[in-house]
């Protein structure tokens, strides 16, 4: 069953490539040095900027170089599930 969201996966896209870039430079890394560490093209990473438009092994070796890959894995967990009525609420 689908949850409602508000967010669209353009949407989160674009927040993944602005952490990313944001992430980059809090290192002052250039895209080329980023390239470097990471084995994707500079302008697949410009491209990613630009566009949130990546592969998502690209993604992960982009994001191995600028943040932990356990904290990307973390998404993967399962979440405690939420209250769907207030009568759960209450009986909780």
């Amino acid at each position: 069953m689908s949850l409602l969201s508000l967010l669209t996966p353009s949407e989160v896209q674009e927040q993944l490539a602005a952490a990313v870039m944001a992430k980059r430079k809090s290192k002052k890394w250039s895209r080329q040095t980023l390239a470097e560490q990471s084995g994707v093209p500079a302008p697949t990473i410009k491209k990613f900027e630009a566009t949130g438009q990546i592969s998502l092994r690209q993604f992960i070796l982009l994001w191995q170089c600028v943040d932990k890959l356990e904290n990307l894995s973390s998404l993967t967990k399962e979440d405690d599930l939420l209250p769907s009525s207030i009568d759960e609420v209450l009986r909780q």
